[in-house]
C-alpha cells in the first residue's frame, strides 16, 4: 500500500509515518518509481508505535523495543537484553507512579467538588413540561 493508504487506515499523518521512517521505527519498499510501498504488517506497527508514544516512550526507546516484539505478520523477533529489559521496566515504573499521582489528583478533587457543592442548595425543580419545545 502507498503512504496515503497508511495514513488512512492508520490515522497517523503522512509526515509522521516520513519521521518514524527516519527513526527506523518503520520502513518502506520503494516502487521503480520511488514512491514508498508498505505490506500489510504497517499497520499494526504504526498502532504499535503510537501506543509506545503515548506510554511516554522516545523514539530511539521505541527503536530499541521493536525488534523485540512481533508483527502482525509474524516476523521473526530478537532477543531482548538484559538492559533493555531493565530500561523497559524503569518505563514502566514511571508509568505506574504517573498513574498513582492521577489517582491521588482525582481524588483531592473528588473531596473540594463535595465539600464545595455541600453548602449548595439543591437546585429547584423544573415545571411539568416546561423543557418541552
Amino acid at each position: 500500500m502507498r503512504i496515503g493508504e497508511l495514513a488512512r487506515r492508520s490515522g497517523v499523518s503522512e509526515r509522521s509515518l516520513r519521521y518514524y521512517e527516519t527513526q527506523g521505527l518503520l520502513r518502506a519498499e520503494r516502487t521503480p518509481g520511488g514512491q514508498r510501498s508498505y505490506g500489510e504488517w504497517a499497520v499494526d506497527r504504526v498502532i504499535r508505535v503510537q501506543a509506545l508514544y503515548a506510554a511516554g516512550l522516545n523514539s530511539k526507546k521505541i527503536a530499541q523495543l521493536l525488534p523485540c516484539m512481533r508483527d502482525a505478520d509474524g516476523a521473526p523477533n530478537e532477543i531482548a537484553t538484559p538492559q533493555l529489559v531493565d530500561e523497559l521496566t524503569a518505563e514502566r515504573d514511571r508509568i505506574t507512579r504517573m498513574v498513582a499521582d492521577l489517582i491521588r489528583s482525582r481524588d483531592v478533587l473528588d473531596e473540594v467538588i463535595a465539600t464545595a457543592s455541600a453548602g449548595m442548595p439543591a437546585p429547584a425543580p423544573h415545571p411539568a413540561g416546561a423543557d418541552r419545545a
